[in-house]
Parts: C-alpha cells; sequence; structure tokens
C-alpha cells in the first residue's frame, strides 16, 4: 500500500498549510474592531459578509483558516480536496484585493500597491492549489 499523498507534494502541502493554520489560530482571539476591518475587507468581495456580526465573522474567519491548514497538513486528507479548498480560499482573497480600494496600484488594475502587496501575494496559494489539482488529475493511478 502507497502513502496517502505523494511525496512530491509535501513541500507545498507542508508551506501553504503551516501558513494559513498559524494564521487562522492568530485570529482566534481577533479584537471587535480587527474583525470588523477584516469583515469590511471580505464585504468588498462579498456584500453577504455584512450580514454576520464581527465576532461571528472573525469566528468564521479563524475557524475556516485553521480547518484549511489542518487539512492541508494531515497526510490522510486527499491532495485534491485540498487542492480545492486552497484553490477556492486563494482566490475569494484575490477577489477581495481586487475589489477593496487602495490595494492596487493607482492606474492599476492587479498591480499591488504598497498597502496591497500583503495580500496579492496570496497569488502563490492559487498557483499551489492549480499545481496540485494539476498533478493528481494527470497522474497515473499505480495498482
Amino acid at each position: 500500500m502507497g502513502m496517502p499523498i505523494k511525496l512530491r507534494h509535501v513541500p507545498a502541502r507542508l508551506a501553504a498549510g503551516a501558513f494559513i493554520l498559524n494564521s487562522g489560530l492568530g485570529k482566534r482571539n481577533l479584537p471587535p474592531e480587527g474583525a470588523a476591518g477584516l469583515q469590511q475587507m471580505g464585504a468588498n468581495a462579498f456584500p453577504q459578509l455584512k450580514e454576520l456580526s464581527p465576532q461571528d465573522f472573525g469566528k468564521l474567519i479563524a475557524t475556516t483558516e485553521t480547518a484549511l491548514g489542518a487539512a492541508l497538513l494531515a497526510p490522510f486528507v486527499p491532495t485534491w480536496l485540498v487542492a480545492l479548498g486552497l484553490g477556492g480560499f486563494s482566490t475569494a482573497l484575490l477577489r477581495m484585493y481586487l475589489r477593496t480600494p487602495g490595494l492596487t496600484a493607482e492606474g492599476s488594475r492587479f498591480r499591488p500597491s504598497q498597502e496591497g502587496t500583503g495580500i496579492a501575494k496570496d497569488v502563490f496559494m492559487l498557483g499551489i492549489a492549480g499545481t496540485l489539482l494539476l498533478d493528481e488529475l494527470t497522474s497515473r493511478k499505480r495498482s
């Protein structure tokens, strides 16, 4: 019986998983004003987030990031599944980046401003997700 994940997936899953897990754990006790700030940015991309209280939004984002980070680190969770989760998560972050005023450089739709660089770097997570998913879809299954 082979490994549940391919050895070549371990570095990408470790890097993304540790980063996201740490981020989620760091948001567990967000003060209300911190949660409200994140919620406001999120609502630029997903207006329905305005319907949550800042405390509920803070719990949602902390739980989501913690669960995704843990799933990426857990070798028994299939790579195709964590790749889909990471792809959805990073796409949502990039949508927020593109829709939040001040995060892109003046006169540019995509190039980050100094304030936007921290979020624009999430394009790497989308690249990791795409690589993992493409490898899963194009690899031959062994009996």
